[in-house]
């Protein structure tokens, strides 16, 4: 008589073990999302864990959302060249927060910037080199209302300095050695989900969209970006002088307007 329920008993057994191997093959919802923004944005292409190539450095816990540093390294070698990384926020509402392109796939490149992060999610590096492979890194970061968040600067003082720019370089600057220089650039960047704290109405979407650094008229770096980057686009990246030489930097809003600015760098001879 104990047959029957043994025999049920079993066949419960096996379907609660059926589940549990459902749902431990199903993917994660960062993995879900990110499935869908390689569709988006490299459809068709396989991605591949970028391992030593790319890193990428963020923390795990923002202290401010709208102000999240982020940190990207390359590592060229054995004939593998990093030409651009491409930098998302996968749950941000326009996930592709900038391009970064290098005419010198072969250096070792280092860029630092910071982004808006609206939601809990996944910062992820992707690399493109030379022969056209992708690698991907990320960073899970705890963040939210990044986008929506008031700009630190009021209107009016937000317009009066738009599109100024400043350039930071270290004490020391020797000739042929390379070194890390800093740009920043005064824009609200608005992501269009931001109040408008006098009449509460949005204020439309107004970013820089594109920066132009060229050294003695060779390229140094181009940016692509949209409404992730922080206000006051703040990038750190690499540069190895000459003795003496001129910066150049374009920059282009969303609303079309170009600004531009250069600076001499002299160097020591390092003799």
């Amino acid at each position: 008589m104990t047959t029957p329920h043994r025999t049920i008993f079993t066949l419960s057994g096996v379907a609660w073990l059926c589940l549990g191997s459902a749902s431990a093959l199903a993917a994660s919802p960062q993995e879900e999302r990110w499935d869908m923004l390689r569709d988006m944005y490299f459809s068709g292409r396989a991605v591949e864990d970028a391992g030593p190539l790319l890193s990428l450095e963020a923390p795990k816990r923002a202290n401010d959302a709208a102000v999240v540093p982020i940190r990207i390294v390359t590592a060229p070698g054995n004939g593998v060249e990093v030409t651009a990384v491409h930098l998302i926020v996968d749950e941000n509402p326009v996930p592709m927060a900038a391009t970064f392109r290098f005419p010198h796939g072969d250096s070792p490149q280092a860029i630092d910037t910071r982004l808006r992060v609206n939601a809990y999610t996944n910062i992820t590096a992707v690399a493109e080199t030379g022969d056209g492979r992708l690698l991907r890194t990320t960073q899970f970061v705890k963040a939210s209302g990044g986008c929506s968040a008031p700009a630190l600067k009021n209107a009016q003082l937000a317009v009066a300095r738009m599109g100024k720019m400043k350039l930071n370089l270290p004490d020391s600057i020797v000739a042929g050695k390379p070194l890390t220089a800093q740009l920043l650039i005064s824009h609200p960047n608005y992501t269009g989900m931001q109040y408008d704290q006098l009449n509460y109405y949005f204020i439309p979407a107004h970013y820089v969209k594109t920066v132009s650094i060229r050294y003695n008229g060779t390229p140094v770096l181009d940016m692509q970006s949209d409404i992730s980057l922080s206000e006051d686009p703040s990038i750190h990246f690499s540069l190895v002088p000459e003795e003496q030489g001129t910066l150049d930097v374009t920059a282009e809003d969303s609303n079309g307007r170009v600004f531009q600015e250069s600076w001499p760098i002299r160097a020591n001879s390092g003799s």
